[in-house]
Parts: structure tokens; sequence; C-alpha cells
């Protein structure tokens, strides 16, 4: 039996996204648990589809020891602010020092940037491996949208990255990383190779589901793999990260260095042949609702993709709000707008009660408030468990909740912001998004998991938010030179 350690500190930064991240962001719950330490992480992951959790289990199954060290996270937003990265860098230095093991596992995102650091987590393994020396098994589970750099490969044994894009893979990514821990156990090597590639993939764009070309890539990618070469991965990187070492990422280990490099070449040329079939049609606001003037029955899903919560947008823009209000475009449900203020106000006067204060619009420059009157339909803490296949068993804590209706319009408001890619964030307030003609989901692609099934057609919208989606857009300062934006 072997001595396992298990730490968690995940987060993808916005670099474009105006606001820092400090403390306070990965202390507090929002559809994962605050920071956690010692053996309460146990508890507060299980049975989430987090790649923690399913390491956990598959360790726990093979008879091997854990020693939870820390775990956190905070929603993605704006450089995670230095002393917080220092902070929690120094608990998790703490713990370690504490315990002998055999091996550590991190549940890393792979795109965190701190107000001076464009690597965090290759600062984070430097530490650590002035504790533990060179020799002691890492493996380490990554994000879809990591950030592959030379440091992170280098100092750890291993790095498995989530499969999917909705990330319904997490737990089982753990229970793949559990895997390379324990043939690394056994006594066997692998040999890294990798190459970066020279283009950003636009989030709205890297999805797996259906046609899409990171599906094909991904099947392409497990057609190459075999028992001495377990590991070969597409990894599309986070492009709102300004930094030198952004862009997509493959990667493969092998028990013989020229398998993991065949698999790299094969697999790098099948991406470069798709490069520019990453793409796709935004909307405007009033573009969208025009498209659905003709539509007499059925579902659509406007996707609000640039206030997307879960790439850094700030959880309360009213671009596409306002217009549906503007149209009175119901019956029609926008999920999920935060702002605490408003919450707390509906929560004063209760189910029945009118409400007219001015709602979300400001987060993100030179958006506005959206205007009332709103009267409020139903109230909640926003504490419930996750039923979706990405959210699946994750322990919900939004703050206080409410849902308002104004000219047919529906809007469902939390006190912390969270991408609306759960349903149970819906049956929480009593609303059933089945009944909607349209639903406006603040979110990129992790909405499909749970909502692509009710809709008959989805409209990616470009509306005011931080969660940039057409990357022309933006002004790239800190890339290497060569990287195509499309």
């Amino acid at each position: 039996m072997a001595r396992i350690g298990v730490l968690g500190f995940l987060h993808e930064t916005n670099t474009f996204a105006p606001d820092v991240t400090g403390l306070d962001r990965f202390e507090e719950a929002d559809a994962w648990p605050g920071l956690t330490e010692g053996e309460a992480i146990l508890e507060a992951t299980r049975d989430m589809n987090l790649a923690i959790s399913g390491f956990i289990s598959a360790m726990h199954s093979a008879g091997h020891e854990i020693v939870p060290l820390l775990w956190c996270s905070a929603n993605p937003s704006g450089p995670v602010a230095d002393a917080a990265f220092e902070t929690i860098v120094a608990r998790i230095e703490t713990h370690l020092r504490d315990q002998p093991l055999d091996g550590l596992f991190l549940d890393l995102h792979g795109s965190m940037v701190t107000q001076r650091l464009d690597d965090a987590e290759g600062e984070l393994l430097r530490r650590l491996r002035a504790i533990t020396g060179p020799a002691l098994p890492y493996v380490a589970a990554l994000d879809f949208h990591a950030i592959v750099t030379r440091v992170m490969v280098d100092l750890t044994q291993a790095m498995v990255a989530y499969h999917s894009y909705p990330h319904v893979d997490m737990a089982d990514t753990g229970v793949r990383a559990a895997r390379m821990m324990q043939r690394l156990l056994a006594g066997e090597s692998f040999f890294a190779d990798w190459r970066k590639l020279d283009f950003l993939v636009s989030m709205p764009w890297q999805s797996t589901l259906g046609d899409a070309p990171a599906s094909a890539l991904m099947a392409e990618a497990r057609a190459l793999e075999t028992a001495d070469c377990p590991e070969v991965q597409f990894i599309p990187g986070f492009p709102l990260s300004d930094t030198p070492e952004s862009g997509p990422s493959i990667l493969a280990y092998a028990r013989v260095p020229a398998r993991a490099t065949h698999a790299v070449q094969t697999l790098a040329r099948a991406v470069e042949a798709r490069r520019t079939s990453f793409s796709g049609r935004l909307y405007a606001p009033d573009e969208a609702l025009d498209a659905l003037t003709d539509r007499a029955s059925g579902c659509v899903i406007l996707a609000d993709t640039q206030d997307n919560p879960g790439g850094g947008g700030s959880g309360d823009t009213t671009g596409l709000l306002r217009a549906l209000l503007d149209r009175s475009a119901g019956p029609a449900c926008v999920a999920v707008l935060c702002d605490a203020a408003f919450a707390r106000a509906a929560h004063e006067q209760g189910v029945g009660a009118r409400i007219d204060l001015p709602l979300g619009g400001r987060g993100y420059p030179g958006d506005e408030p959206a205007t009332g009157p709103f009267d409020i339909l139903a109230l909640g803490d926003g504490r419930f468990v996750g039923t979706g296949p990405f959210y699946k068993g994750c322990r919900m804590d939004l703050g206080l909740m409410a849902r308002v209706r104004r000219d047919g319009v529906e809007v469902l408001i939390s006190s912390r912001k969270q991408q609306a890619a759960d349903q149970a964030m819906f049956h929480h307030l009593g609303a059933d998004p089945r009944h909607y003609r349209v639903l406006v989901l603040k979110s990129s692609v992790h909405f499909r998991a749970d909502f692509a099934a009710l809709a008959d057609d989805i409209l990616m919208i470009k509306a005011p938010g931080a969660n940039t989606a057409d990357l022309r857009d933006l002004t790239f300062r800190r890339l290497r030179p060569g990287v195509e934006i499309h």
C-alpha cells in the first residue's frame, strides 16, 4: 500500500477580465467546495464530477492510503492576486512537509496566471519539487483548456487532461490519473513528448460534441493510444490568456520515446489539417431575435457566451436581457444572472411582491442595468445538488437566489456567479426549462450537456461580456510571434 498525497488548486485566468481574483474567491463555495484542508477534503469532494473525486475513489479501491492536503478553486476571472497565490501555496507547502509520501496527485486547471506569474502551475510545481525532490511520482489532472508549458511537463511524471467539452469526464480523468500513478508506483516510467501549436481556438468552437472538429480529433487521439502509449492528448488551451505560452498542445506519454514522438507528430498533423474548421457564427442580440420571429413553436437556446462565468464573464451583463424585454419576447428565461443585492432585496420583499430595482449591468465596463418593475415568482437559498452530466453531484452554494418576471421574460438570479449548465438551477426555483420558448443561458459549451436535448436550435450570441468569443476583437500584447488568431 502506498501513501498518496492529493491536492487541488484550480483557476482559469482570463487576463482580459477587469477584476483581480483574491483569496476570498478561493475560500467561498460555489458549484464546487471552497478552500478545504486535510481530511475534510474527502467528504467535501465525494461523488462529484471532479478529477480529485475520481482519483481518490480509484486509489482507495486499489488499496492505497490517501493523504489529503488542500483543495480549492475559484470561478474563472481575472488574474489571481499574488498575495492569494502565495497564501495558498504556503499552506500546501506546510501540509506537504509534514507527510512522508510515495506519490503526489495534483488536481490543476493549467491556465492560472497571477499578477506577476504567467505560468502559475509551473511555479507551484517548482515550489513543491523543492520540498519532495525530483523522484517522487507526480501525476496531474488538467483541464481541457490548460496551457501546457515545458516546466509543467518537466516537473511531472504524467499529466492527463479532460477529453470532453462539456467536461463530463472530469471524474473519469481522475481515474485515468490513478492508472498512471499505479503504473509509476509499480516501477514503470514514461517518456513525454509534446508540441505547442501556433493558433488560438475560440471557446464556443472547442466543443467535442457532434460533428465539431474537436470530436474527430479526440477519436483520433484515442486510436493512437496503446498499452505502451497510454496517453495521447489534444489540449485546445484557453484563448483568453494573453501569455507567451498560450495555444493548443499535443501531449503523449509512452514507454519508448519514439512512440510518444510518433503519436504527437501524427495528432499534430490531424489538428493542423482542421485548423480553419474551428469556427462558427455569432449573432448580435437583435439579429438572433429577428431569426426567432418566424418560428411558430419549439425551443431555441441563445447562448450568452461572452458573459459566461465559466470563461471569466461577470455573469451580470444585460445586453441580451434588455433586447428580450424591449420585444417582450416571452415566454423566455435568462439564467443565471448574478446580482447579490437584488437577490437580497427580493428575499426581503417576498414571493408575490413587485420589486422595482435595477438588475445587473454593473460588472462589465459599458454595460447598464435592466429596469423593472419585476414580479417575484420564487425564492431559494442557492443550495442544491447538480443533476446534469457536468455538475453531477456538485453541492451548489450560489447564495440567495430569486426568479422574477417582467413582460413574459423571467430571470434566474444568484448571489454568486455560476454558468447555467445544469437544469437543477431552474428546478431549485420552481422553473422547468422545457416550458420556455427561449432559453438564454450564460454559458459557452457546458450548457449543451444538460440542455441541448431541449432545443430545436442553438444560437451563439455576441452580447457584452469579458469572455470574448471573436478573438479578433482583442488586442494581444504578449503572445509569442507567429501565433494566428482566427
